[in-house]
């Protein structure tokens, strides 16, 4: 293991994030950018700019590896084939990685092949036939372009048939001309979000995280409550034993990340897929024996997975977007000497309104002294707690 070297492909905040528990583990990383100042950049030692659309480029990148994994899941599927046609382990390998890059193909594969819960859905070739499907089940309901979106981008709320020529007009100009498929799905007015994440590696071991909570304002995911409050132990079970099944039947490696919409009845329906760590995760990285940026890399390594459990009865998460302050680390001094016990890691990033720029971590046994904990640290470091 100790001559292994990971390629990460994508160099945002996940891949950042993976760089202090490789350090620890002797793991040696190297890294295709999509630029020389991402986040990821500025700390990996081993930085290569590149395209990570382009076939050369990548296999250029890949040469010097002997794994790769992700920090997205937008390199063409065609590309990942062709490296594991040549030899190279690519972890998650492209047959699973196309469920979370293709959603229809996810509804499809989990519907067919496990009954997975989901929202009633239909692909659409176009206006009409999303018009047909709204008319069905009734209005309004949400569209989906099968590929591409993320942080509520390529999702469309729709109220009536005259709505529907939107969803296909913007995905079109959205993807250069390349024709994108629809999915009309139901509209599931849902009392809150959960996500499981579980973590599975090529020799069939698999370890599953408490499900939590997820907040969510304009698509785009601002809090996580660790475990979900109010899930009961039956409840918590199913959901994990999904996520565990969908791992499994999708042959991934690495981190799974599945997000669900509960309804006021208790029962969840499967929103979305991610294959590789994920916000909806970060809490593991202090409120978890091992967070889930080091068990991805054990997975990718085929090493035993670490200790999922929490450190503590309840941890939160909540992610600072980019405010009023632009020098985020001169406004510690404030949130440490408030709270010695706050978590805080910023990703590197320029500051832009909106934008995901770090997150904090709280934990304690008594929720609502956590949740405001991290709520005050976090709103504090986007300038929106007047100071004095």
């Amino acid at each position: 293991m100790s001559q292994t070297t990971i390629g990460v492909i994508g160099g945002g905040q996940l891949a950042r994030m993976m760089y202090a528990p490789a350090t620890k583990l002797g793991i040696e990383l190297h890294l295709l950018a999509e630029g020389p100042d991402v986040g990821a950049a500025r700390i990996f030692k081993h930085v290569t700019v590149g395209d990570y659309t382009d076939q050369a480029t990548v296999r250029a990148f890949a040469a010097d590896c002997q794994i790769i994994t992700f920090d997205h899941e937008h390199v063409p599927t065609w590309i990942l084939r062709d490296l594991v046609h040549d030899g190279k382990l690519v972890r998650p390998g492209p047959g699973a990685l196309q469920h979370a890059q293709d959603k229809l193909l996810m509804r499809r594969r989990l519907t067919d092949s496990l009954d997975a819960p989901a929202p009633k859905w239909r692909a659409c070739a176009d206006a009409d036939e999303l018009a047909a499907f709204g008319a069905e089940i009734g209005f309004p309901i949400i569209a989906k372009a099968s590929r591409g979106g993320y942080d509520g981008h390529g999702v469309w709320k729709l109220d009536s048939p005259s709505d529907t020529g939107i969803p296909f007009a913007e995905a079109l100009a959205e993807s250069a001309g390349e024709k994108v498929e629809i999915i009309g799905e139901e509209f599931i007015d849902f009392v809150r979000e959960l996500s499981v994440i579980v973590v599975r590696s090529p020799s069939g071991q698999a370890v599953a995280y408490p499900v939590s909570e997820t907040i969510q304002r304009e698509g785009v995911c601002r809090e996580t409550i660790t475990p979900a409050p109010g899930l009961s132990e039956d409840q918590a079970t199913q959901i994990t034993k999904l996520g565990l099944d969908i791992a499994d039947e999708l042959q991934v490696t690495g981190v799974l990340a599945v997000e669900l919409m509960q309804r006021a009845d208790g029962s969840v329906v499967v929103n979305e897929l991610a294959m590789r760590p994920h916000n909806t995760g970060h809490w593991t990285i202090d409120g978890a024996h091992t967070s889930q940026f080091e068990n991805h890399l054990r997975a990718v390594l085929d090493l035993p997975l670490g200790d999922p459990r929490m450190r503590d009865r309840w941890c939160v998460m909540v992610n600072v977007l980019g405010g009023t302050n632009e020098d985020l680390p001169s406004e510690l001094l404030h949130c440490f000497a408030r709270d010695p016990r706050l978590r805080v890691e910023f990703y590197g990033k320029q500051i832009r309104p909106g934008r995901k720029v770090g997150h904090v971590n709280c934990y304690g046994d008594d929720l609502d002294q956590v949740r405001a904990r991290a709520k005050h640290a976090a709103h504090y470091l986007m300038g929106d707690i007047r100071k004095g």
